[in-house]
């Protein structure tokens, strides 16, 4: 793999993370005007199917004169199964921050961090390289710092801790299977059947959990954004920059989530963010430049 190929790679799964870093700040926004998970994963979902639908017939009509790889029967099972993964996260992570505050929340997120290079460790059998272990634990202290988790004076709901180690490992699992399933079609088509396989579980909870009446208010006030930053950038710029990386500095470059989430906090929730926060958001973007120049070197 060319080192060109990486830094692309790097480039789309930064953008990505950072798109997908806005989502809590606006979840915490839609429930602070009344609306439910289920109302807010559904209008996610349904407007991000329609979103990436459109994407892949212009695709369609631009690439009309050129051979393009069509999704098998197999893939389509393969992505939609994988696609689970992408529903449970969306699920998990705004059951969360339901729960706590969007820094927590965050902070429990990033721990795909570990868990990605723990996974990679396991699929390649292999431990991982120094660059790696170096990289994942400055973000890791720079998590703490950059949520000042150490001098906040808050009670963590327990359900709000459990959803979010949930939504970490389900969100490993979309990492991994955008690196590996079906990479040999278009973007555009796996983040659709992804897509559609997250919404058989959204749809599910929907089911299950909705008791009053569904608002449909929630698709024109935050459904539009909700799908945009949730449902078709970013997994638009992971499923084609994840084979380009790799999961274990896909992860690393993944970090950018968290300092995105706490400006965005800081900017439309009015949260404090002090002087030892920003460090560690330095912190992290160190440990994402640290990883490339040593990837590059070692290529």
């Amino acid at each position: 793999m060319s080192q060109n190929n990486v830094l692309k790679g790097v480039f789309l799964v930064a953008l990505g993370a950072t798109t997908f870093g806005m989502l809590a700040t606006f979840v915490k926004m839609a429930y602070s005007e009344g609306f439910t998970t289920a109302e807010v994963t559904t209008s996610q979902f349904v407007l991000g199917i329609i979103g990436i639908l459109l994407i892949n017939t212009f695709q369609k009509i631009k690439n009309k004169d050129k051979v393009v790889k069509k999704a098998t029967s197999k893939n389509i099972f393969q992505l939609m199964l994988a696609g689970t993964s992408l529903g449970m996260t969306s699920l998990f992570y705004y059951l969360a921050v339901k729960y706590i505050p969007v820094s927590i929340g965050i902070v429990l997120l990033m721990q795909t961090v570990w868990m990605g290079v723990l996974l990679e460790m396991i699929l390649e059998k292999k431990l991982p390289s120094k660059q790696k272990v170096i990289a994942v634990f400055i973000v890791l202290i720079g998590t703490a710092l950059a949520t000042n988790i150490i001098h906040a004076d808050f009670h963590l709901d327990w359900r709000g801790i459990m959803w979010g180690i949930c939504a970490a490992a389900s969100f490993t699992t979309t990492m991994f299977t955008a690196n590996r399933v079906a990479t040999e079609i278009s973007s555009a088509q796996r983040s659709l059947y992804m897509l559609l396989g997250g919404a058989v579980i959204v749809f599910s909870f929907a089911l299950a959990t909705q008791t009053e009446t569904f608002n449909l208010e929630i698709f024109l006030k935050w459904g539009i954004i909700l799908s945009l930053f949730g449902t078709i950038i970013p997994p638009m710029l992971m499923n084609a920059g994840f084979p380009l990386t790799g999961i274990g500095l896909g992860s690393i470059v993944s970090a950018l989530e968290l300092p995105v989430s706490v400006t965005m906090a800081f900017v439309l929730l009015n949260e404090k963010v002090i002087l030892l926060q920003w460090v560690g958001i330095a912190l992290i973007i160190l440990a994402i430049i640290i990883m490339n120049i040593n990837f590059k070197t070692k290529k």
